[in-house]
């Protein structure tokens, strides 16, 4: 007879990676509000970047992910835009429609890396507010 199926719940997220999150916000709100929709994705992450490290942040840019296969660690090609404390991955967009496979892809990286929190901010949003996913595992 087999054993019933249960889920082992989910922990919290600590605190302070919701603390890192909101920073993060905050600092997408001052760089939308200051340059708007329309630019190339490369400088929102500079000015991003920027106002991080002014908020006291981490920031690591474009950190290489490796893939584990067949017991082998390869070097795919895949980068992060932003890992912020450590703790919060940040992918960056500037498109039209924030598609379901740009949410795969960030939770493909939570996957990868171990982290449990990414935010997906499209910055060519009209509103920042509605250009910007918490992407949870």
């Amino acid at each position: 007879m087999s054993q019933p199926f249960t889920k082992t719940p989910i922990e919290p997220l600590p605190p302070e990676t919701n603390a890192t999150a909101h920073k993060i916000v905050d600092a997408a709100f001052a760089v939308h509000k200051n340059l708007g929709p329309g630019l190339l994705e490369s400088v929102y992450e500079v000015c991003l970047v920027h106002e991080l490290i002014k908020r006291g942040l981490a920031v690591k840019q474009q950190l290489a992910v490796p893939i584990l296969y067949d017991n082998i660690r390869l070097d795919g090609g895949l980068r992060l835009d932003l890992l912020v404390e450590d703790r919060v991955i940040v992918e960056l967009k500037t498109v039209d429609l924030v598609l379901p496979v740009h949410k795969a892809q960030v939770l493909t990286y939570l996957k990868l890396t171990g982290h449990r929190l990414a935010l997906l901010i499209n910055f060519n949003a009209h509103l920042i507010k509605n250009g910007i996913f918490r992407i949870i595992l």
